[in-house]
């Protein structure tokens, strides 16, 4: 029997439609799901609504051609993405280990995509049609457009699109793009005449590169120079920008990458538009034998109402790919959405989310981004406020309110990330008081990172008086409406900034506030951030100022240790670190000492506390 809820996964299943032929195939790394936090479903589902055909190959064995080729060829060409995440991240740690489970292919099973999902895949798809329209997306491609650092190869690689063989890279969000793209080849252009279009990136030789437009240094000058690698970082961030922003260059042997500008970001209609399409927020029936697919759990009755963030950390690639302008859907929309979910057979009542990037940000941050683009080389909220910033969460009340107020929900929960910097900001605390009131689940997670303040800096972060300002208030809101409830801080260690003094700096910080983290996050160098930048160069690519990068292991589980400093297995790694930084005041029985003493006799001490005392910045504190 035909399942025309989703697109065709098989062969059979594009013949049951009557489809001889597709349009395009879609091959992604991710098992397919129909559900619009899947960057497949998106693109897939808005082909569809323009009139293709599009047949998906979700994981295919990449050991041979033959499951390319299940559709025959495709009329028109390929997409092709590693999935909602890069490769390399699903497959290992920020330690480099394996992992062990894989949530977005069935049954949790590791190991049904390739390493470099995009560039594997491409060049099967070669090796099965030549010379046929090949675009690459997705997190994977867009975060690789330029030559790049590589944590797991630890060394510079060339944009993907080169070792991909592939045509085009749709970067970014992709839906208007990816239109354009599909129409134009329908309309009898090909591939190769593609070099106008906005999200995108191609390939031209040396002697056809336009006249227009910044040039990043060379591929060949990034591997020679970290500092030209800093150079060219700062560019690809500074012209992320779809109002301001200009194409980018950069040279590669003879040949010249070319970035298009960026494409501007859905309208509200035009999300709204997206958002009602037939998806199924279910993953294909085929993977029910297997278990499912255990990534869709935490989203399947979640709502997304925006996009973009202009928070910008450092750390974080939704400045390179979405971009910090941030757009919405109307209150409509979102309440539309809500209404189908109340209507699914296992709808409990709950709403786990309404949010997205950021969940609070419904508008760019001030006015003048609507005509202006968003600041270069500047930041909204870190480390002090902008003063042109405007907080205004009435829009976001408004959209809370009217959905909880729906027959069947019981409770509507904010889980995505909330800018606590940007709700203090906001004089009217009509807002605050109803998350704590409505939308927290007996505990909220927030995003301090660290405590140290030129720590913060590296990361984009506002200073740490902002967090305490906001518990405070927290605490105190939860205490008048008769609720406990806490705060489940977020933590990062060996940021580039940190060193082992900053990381001691927060485990006080923590343990004075009584705050035991049970999860550490160790900084994670991904593809095309501020941050990994930093931490490959040891630049700060807006200052070019040196910045200190713990990458010894011993220091970075130091670092790491630290920050759960009352867990009797780190003992032996802390008095390590301590002893290290010359802190042995904060070894022994004392209230203010981290770990119990494992040193025996004054003389060791005092000499400790000497060193302290003239070496460490701590020591000239009153």
């Amino acid at each position: 029997m035909i399942n025309r809820d989703f697109l065709p996964l098989t062969k059979k299943e594009a013949l049951e439609r009557g489809w001889d032929e597709v349009d395009f195939v879609y091959v992604t790394g991710d098992a397919y799901v129909d559900h619009p936090s899947f960057g497949a479903a998106i693109i897939t589902r808005v082909l569809e609504n323009n009139g293709f055909t599009v047949g998906i190959i979700s994981q295919p064995d990449w050991r041979s051609a033959e499951a390319f080729t299940q559709y025959g060829r495709p009329r028109l060409g390929f997409f092709v993405s590693s999935g909602n995440i890069d490769s390399m991240v699903a497959h290992y740690t920020a330690a480099k280990k394996k992992r062990s489970e894989d949530a977005y292919s069935p049954g949790g099973k590791a190991g049904l995509r390739p390493d470099r999902a995009v560039i594997v895949y491409c060049n099967r798809i070669r090796e099965a049609y030549g010379d046929i329209p090949v675009i690459i997306g997705g997190l994977e491609a867009s975060l690789r457009r330029f030559a790049h650092y590589d944590y797991w190869d630890d060394k510079i690689r060339r944009s993907i699109i080169f070792d991909a063989q592939a045509d085009l890279i749709s970067y970014g969000m992709g839906e208007k793009q990816t239109v354009e793209i599909a129409e134009r080849l329908r309309n009898g252009e090909h591939i190769s005449e593609l070099r106008d279009i906005k999200g995108t990136c191609y390939v031209c030789d040396v002697t056809e590169t336009p006249l227009t437009g910044a040039e990043c240094p060379s591929y060949e000058n990034v591997v020679k120079s970290k500092r030209e690698y800093a150079v060219s970082c700062r560019i690809q961030q500074d012209e992320q920008d779809h109002i301001r922003g200009k194409l980018i260059k950069q040279r590669h042997g003879n040949k010249m990458l070319v970035q298009n500008p960026p494409m501007s970001p859905l309208t509200t209609a035009e999300l709204d538009e997206v958002y009602a399409l037939p998806f199924t927020r279910a993953y294909h029936p085929s993977y029910e034998k297997e278990g499912g697919v255990s990534a869709i759990e935490e989203v399947r009755f979640s709502i997304a109402h925006n996009r973009g963030c202009f928070g910008g950390c450092n750390f974080c690639s939704i400045a390179l790919h979405q971009g910090r302008y941030v757009t919405s859907r109307s209150k409509e929309s979102i309440v539309e959405e809500a209404k189908k979910l109340t209507a699914m057979p296992d709808f409990k009542g709950y709403i786990h989310d309404i949010g997205g990037p950021t969940a609070n940000f419904r508008q760019p941050s001030c006015e003048k981004q609507k005509d202006l683009g968003l600041c270069k080389g500047k930041k909204c909220l870190a480390p002090k406020v902008c003063p042109a910033l405007k907080a205004d969460h009435s829009e976001y009340i408004d959209i809370l309110r009217q959905v909880r107020s729906l027959d069947k929900v019981k409770k509507v929960f904010i889980r995505s990330g909330i800018r606590y910097d940007y709700m203090l900001r906001d004089e009217d605390e009509t807002f605050f008081k109803e998350l704590i009131r409505h939308h927290v689940s007996g505990q909220l997670k927030v995003a301090p990172e660290h405590c140290s303040a030129h720590v913060l800096e590296k990361m984009g972060k506002p200073y740490i008086d902002a967090y305490v300002n906001f518990s405070k208030r927290y605490f105190e809101l939860s205490k008048s409406v008769g609720k406990e409830q806490y705060l489940v801080p977020y933590l990062m260690s060996s940021h580039p900034g940190s060193r082992l003094e900053d990381a001691i700096e927060l485990a006080l910080f923590l343990k004075k506030r009584n705050i035991r983290p049970e999860q550490v996050q160790d900084f994670y160098p991904t593809p095309g951030t501020i941050s990994t930048c930093m931490f490959y160069t040891g630049l700060d690519p807006y200052t070019m100022k040196e910045v200190y990068v713990a990458k010894a292991p011993e220091e970075k589980a130091m670092q790491r240790a630290l920050l759960q400093y009352y867990n009797p297995k780190n003992k032996e790694l802390i008095i390590k670190a301590l002893k290290k930084a010359g802190r042995y005041d904060l070894i022994g029985k004392g209230e203010k000492c981290l770990v119990a003493s494992a040193v025996q006799g004054g003389n060791a001490k005092a000499a400790g506390n000497k060193a302290y005392k003239k070496n460490s910045r701590y020591g000239k504190r009153k």
